[in-house]
């Protein structure tokens, strides 16, 4: 009997010594979490990105997202639209597409609109084509009578005759933000930086032959606009310019007394010590 005595004493001390040793482990590691600052896991900036800012809101944008709705807010430009338009389109591209250009869709759905080939849009080629398939859509949008009177989605699903036509609705807001930074009517609300790992020959006469296909002019025909109804057109190109400033290897663009460069890109549009010829979106 004694003999069992001294094993249950035995078992009873080591309990008791493993018990301390968790307990002080449990405080060591306390001190340690307490002690230690917290790894920053978050993940990094974006190597290339777009913000647009307004007063209404703040949209981040990848740089394909923010080069197409620069294009749809330019062809409206070339068609001296009003703002509603553009705002009309936009709730349209981001319900069918989020400004990606995509080549499918819905049965032959297809691009920023997903528009149909076999609905008469045109071809496979043209409604990928970001300036035609825009044309394509105000040239619908104004025969509808009244259309900029009416609730964005109806005059929305009057253009696309969308199986769900009130989706459009929820695209609103964020559109009509947008439409104030694209066109150009809050100033320079749009900036993009890049990753210039990948260096593309500057094409200044490309990129301004391009402008003159959205717009209707050229970067420095701004005096030949006959309507300026759309917004600030020297803003808006400005802003297209640097959204397409990769695709044409441009390392800067200039307008009014504000500047933005491929080198600071992320900082957004400084002050220019050179103000731009009156009229002119500078390219360099």
């Amino acid at each position: 009997m004694p003999k069992k005595r001294r094993r249950i004493s035995a078992f009873f001390k080591i309990l008791i010594a493993l018990t301390l040793s968790c307990g002080v482990l449990v405080a060591v590691g306390f001190y340690v979490m307490r002690s230690v600052q917290p790894i920053d896991i978050s993940p990094p900036p974006p190597s290339e990105g777009c913000v647009a800012t307004t007063e209404e809101d703040t949209n981040n944008l990848e740089v394909e997202q923010a080069a197409n709705a620069s294009t749809v807010a330019g062809v409206a430009f070339s068609r001296t639209l009003p703002p509603q338009a553009v705002v009309i389109a936009y709730a349209t591209v981001w319900q069918e597409s989020k400004f990606y250009n995509i080549r499918h869709g819905d049965r032959d759905s297809q691009g920023l609109f997903q528009q149909r080939p076999s609905m008469a849009w045109g071809t496979p080629e043209q409604i990928t084509d970001p300036v035609y398939s825009s044309a394509a859509f105000y040239d619908e949008l104004v025969t509808i009578d009244g259309y900029t009177d009416m609730p964005v989605h109806e005059a929305a699903q009057a253009v696309q005759r969308s199986a769900d036509g009130f989706a459009y609705d929820q695209h609103e807001p964020r559109s009509q933000a947008m439409t104030n930074a694209f066109t150009g009517a809050e100033g320079p609300a749009v900036h993009c930086w890049f990753d210039t790992d990948n260096a593309v020959v500057t094409d200044v006469e490309g990129a301004a032959t391009e402008m003159e296909r959205v717009f209707g002019i050229r970067p420095d025909q701004l005096d030949k606009a006959k309507d300026r109804q759309t917004g600030e057109m020297g803003w808006a190109m400005a802003q297209w310019a640097v959204a397409h400033a990769h695709t044409y290897g441009l390392n800067s663009v200039s307008y009014a007394d504000r500047r933005w460069t491929m080198a600071s890109g992320a900082q957004g549009w400084g002050e220019s010590a050179d103000p731009t010829p009156e009229n002119e979106v500078v390219l360099g």
